[in-house]
């Protein structure tokens, strides 16, 4: 090789080198680690930025902006971003703390699998009422999971209608009290798909408890029947449908049992939707509390 060309392509060759480490040295530090290491994860990628503000890493502490960019990668469902928005509110970091917003938050990072989300939960206040914050509102009339691949659906997609209610609440209250075993029976004598106690059973003219289809009439019907009640409101029908519509009333809201209080929030992280359509004539009175009359 001639000396200029050899000379020509050190200089270029030097150049491409140096282009490349200045430019490298511009990329955001929560883009290093995933740069020739994997495919960027966008969830991840906000939550890291969030991370950067609400701690000052390197950027002015802004937890308005933190607050911003986790709840954007909480859309997406990925399970640190809605630890981190619990974490916020558990400790009232740049906003009111707010356990009920926390516990709901850590409930559904731990649904996806968060390994310190449940023991969170065990150090705020769990007898208030779990909610979503404002940013996420948004999303929860539609987010709900997918049954479309579970047992039963098909039969709970034919008979819903019969009952006029949504098939994704009767879907997740069969995940939550039988985990679709049909021939589930509790330690308080609940059995079948949907858990009826006989006297339940006996109610709603349910003879085949262990049969699918008697059970989910049942439990369907039932599940109606505390719709209208409470007007429809979904919180006070499913902790109704777990302890008793007496027990709802008796408490003014959903009753200090810790089993019912789980109960619900296994509910809420599948079935997001705060309110139901409900049939006001088959039932002869409407509880005591109603919806939007409880704290």
């Amino acid at each position: 090789m001639h000396l200029h060309k050899l000379i020509l392509l050190i200089i270029i060759t030097g150049g491409l080198a140096l282009w490349g480490t200045a430019n490298a040295n511009n990329v955001p530090l929560i883009l290093k680690k995933h740069l020739s290491k994997e495919p960027i994860n966008k969830a991840k990628v906000l939550v890291a930025m969030a991370k950067q503000h609400e701690h000052a890493e390197g950027v002015p502490r802004d937890y308005n902006r933190a607050m911003e960019l986790y709840c954007k990668a909480a859309e997406q469902g990925y399970d640190e971003a809605l630890y981190s928005l619990g974490w916020m509110y558990a400790n009232g970091r740049g906003v009111s703390r707010n356990d009920g917003i926390a516990v709901q938050l850590f409930t559904l990072a731990a649904e996806k699998g968060h390994s310190q989300a449940n023991t969170m939960i065990r150090y705020l206040e769990t007898a208030q009422e779990p909610e979503l914050p404002d940013c996420l509102q948004s999303i929860a009339n539609t987010s709900t999971v997918d049954y479309s691949d579970k047992p039963f659906f098909d039969l709970v997609l034919k008979l819903a209608p019969e009952y006029n209610l949504d098939p994704n609440l009767v879907m997740a209250i069969i995940a939550v009290e039988s985990a679709f075993n049909e021939q589930a029976v509790s330690h308080k004598n609940a059995q079948g798909l949907m858990q009826l106690i006989p006297a339940t059973a006996e109610r709603f003219a349910v003879k085949n408890i262990f049969d699918a289809e008697e059970n989910i009439r049942g439990g369907m019907a039932y599940l109606r029947w505390l719709l209208a009640f409470f007007k429809g409101d979904v919180t006070l029908a499913v902790a109704a449908y777990n302890a008793g519509e007496g027990a709802v009333e008796k408490y003014q809201g959903i009753p200090p049992f810790t089993e019912t209080q789980n109960y619900v929030k296994k509910i809420q992280a599948q079935y997001a939707q705060l309110t139901h359509p409900y049939e006001p004539d088959i039932v002869h009175r409407h509880a005591v509390i109603a919806l939007s009359e409880y704290k």
